[in-house]
């Protein structure tokens, strides 16, 4: 490895750094109860399921695994989800993004309001639909943070930085993220398989780890309302329950994610479809994990 590409790839581990710190405030030090169950800290929502880019090491550059179905969640959901989240007292994150752009979905303006109501919101975005005016509006509409992807090289950070500038909102809105480098840089991503779904890049064997925190912190809703373990599921393998059916908090301890969770806090990935995933999983909900051992007097 030259100096040079050493140098570029301790940038890329001081930007993964910086992100998980940043998740980690959130997910760790927003550890509430309620009935005594400690509720997730991280939920992610598909708005819609399609993009606009077919990046290679992502799914949905493979139609034959995640084709653009168009499909898109409406207010409805939005609506119920956001009264159960103040019911639970919730204090975590919703985080927009999932298995699509969410900059394409038409009522994002007005689904950051309703959800800002409940939560701290975020956008996950590739950047190819903001402009100056938008960027606005989403800060109007009460998201908290801002996060774009940046592919298609350096020259886009002035562009964003500009374009933030003169939408006259708070430096730390915005969140670049240089996602522009090749395989041999991991794409500035820590690669995983999106349980078993893609193998771009230099990746961990799927024996690699065996405990997971992610289904004692956090669940993905796509956009019809089913509630999935975490976002490595590109494939929509097992569904652990719908919101639009029942309440988010029954779906959190219902006796599925519970079978999962005990299952990983014990250093089993025994069920489909963790048996085929090699994402590290214990690098946050250090807090939510113990609470959850004790619950299921789980000693190990």
């Amino acid at each position: 490895m030259t100096i040079q590409a050493y140098k570029r790839t301790k940038k890329i581990n001081k930007q993964i750094k910086v992100n998980i710190e940043r998740r980690t405030v959130i997910v760790d030090d927003q550890l509430v109860y309620f009935k005594d169950v400690p509720i997730p800290s991280w939920i992610e929502l598909s708005l819609i399921d399609v993009c606009n880019r077919k990046c290679v090491f992502c799914p949905k550059s493979d139609p034959s695994v995640a084709p653009d179905t168009h499909q898109k969640m409406n207010m409805r959901l939005i609506d119920k989800l956001s009264e159960e989240l103040k019911r639970i007292n919730y204090k975590g994150s919703v985080v927009l993004c999932g298995y699509g752009e969410p900059m394409l979905h038409k009522d994002i303006y007005s689904i950051s309001r309703k959800l800002a109501e409940a939560s701290f919101v975020e956008i996950v975005t590739n950047g190819d639909t903001l402009t100056k005016d938008s960027i606005r509006k989403l800060y109007d509409s009460n998201v908290n943070k801002l996060l774009i992807s940046l592919y298609d090289g350096p020259e886009q950070v002035s562009k964003f930085k500009t374009m933030a500038d003169s939408a006259q909102v708070p430096k730390d809105f915005v969140i670049l993220r240089n996602r522009w480098f090749d395989e041999k840089e991991d794409y500035g991503l820590k690669l995983t398989n999106r349980a078993g779904t893609i193998k771009v890049g230099k990746q961990d064997s799927i024996k690699t780890f065996s405990h997971c925190f992610y289904p004692s912190y956090s669940v993905l809703i796509d956009w019809n309302g089913d509630v999935f373990l975490c976002s490595q599921d590109w494939q929509r393998r097992r569904t652990m329950g719908n919101i639009m059916l029942e309440d988010l908090f029954e779906i959190w301890t219902g006796k599925m994610i519970s079978k999962y969770r005990k299952n990983l806090l014990n250093g089993k990935r025994c069920n489909s479809p963790c048996t085929e995933c090699n994402a590290e999983g214990t690098v946050l909900g250090h807090k939510h994990a113990e609470a959850w051992k004790k619950i299921y007097k789980i000693t190990k």
